[in-house]
């Protein structure tokens, strides 16, 4: 089985990728993003899922016209792994390249 995150792996994380946040009922991360229309958003998903594929590690998500939450957690190690910070570092990069618009 893969090992989860320890405490230092997580602090460095939560540093290097803003907006995410653990989330209170499991030991996964959440964010959501928001871009200017559906087919941004659309886009976005599209080039998150080809990587997604790729990796064979995939988010949980919700799209509603602009805005896409995404859940991440690697449900083997039942919590965050590599898998997880790799494919969120991945998301960030493509929110830029998409020009997400609700970036904090």
């Amino acid at each position: 089985m893969m090992p989860t995150l320890n405490e230092d792996q997580r602090k460095a994380l939560f540093a290097e990728l803003p907006g995410w946040k653990l989330q209170h009922d499991r030991d996964a991360i959440h964010k959501t993003f928001t871009f200017a229309d559906f087919n941004a958003a659309f886009g976005f998903m599209s080039r998150v899922a080809l990587k997604a594929e790729q990796l064979n590690h995939h988010p949980e998500w919700f799209n509603v016209w602009n805005r896409v939450d995404i859940t991440l957690s690697t449900h083997d190690a039942n919590g965050l792994t590599h898998r997880d910070a790799d494919l969120a570092r991945f998301i960030e990069q493509v929110a830029r390249d998409a020009g997400e618009a609700g970036r904090k």
